[in-house]
């Protein structure tokens, strides 16, 4: 069993230790599901607001839903749809303050309002992408999306085939 002293300060202090977390979650293990596992459950535990924080992976270039932690997702998304595939095609993070205001929007979950996906790469190839979704509009801010892209930067080569 784990436990761990995650910071209730600022959102710096927070990353940072959900960082060293994750760290030591996934230090030495091969297995990617069980560390995107560990890693959803980490994130759904410790980052307030979010209703959905889980994991798509790229199987024969098209987002496959992977470890989670909310309710049932969408199972599949092509590349270029919605927020997750607008993230596997230009392999850039998006920052979705509003989800009804983005074109093709995929609502798995009608609850949710804003929408964090960070992409995760690995010596130029695309693994997948973390999801986050919060049913707060304007959830996510330029310290969630550093914060997420350390954690995806840490977990990248621990997925990786």
């Amino acid at each position: 069993m784990y436990s761990f002293d995650i910071a209730a300060g600022s959102k710096a202090e927070l990353y940072r230790d959900l960082l060293v977390a994750l760290d030591a979650l996934t230090a030495g293990e091969s297995d990617a599901i069980a560390n995107m596992s560990n890693a959803a459950s980490l994130i759904g535990q410790y980052l307030p607001d979010l209703n959905w924080a889980g994991f798509y992976r790229n199987v024969g270039g098209e987002l496959v839903l992977g470890p989670f932690q909310g309710k049932a997702a969408c199972i599949r998304i092509a590349f270029g749809k919605g927020v997750c595939g607008a993230a596997a095609a230009t392999r850039e993070t998006q920052l979705v303050a509003d989800v009804h205001a983005f074109p093709g929007h995929i609502a798995c979950d009608a609850a949710s309002n804003s929408e964090l996906v960070v992409p995760i790469v690995h010596d130029g190839h695309l693994i997948g992408v973390l999801d986050l979704d919060s049913p707060m509009t304007g959830r996510f801010d330029a310290e969630d999306v550093a914060g997420c892209e350390a954690l995806v930067a840490l977990l990248a080569p621990r997925i990786a085939a």
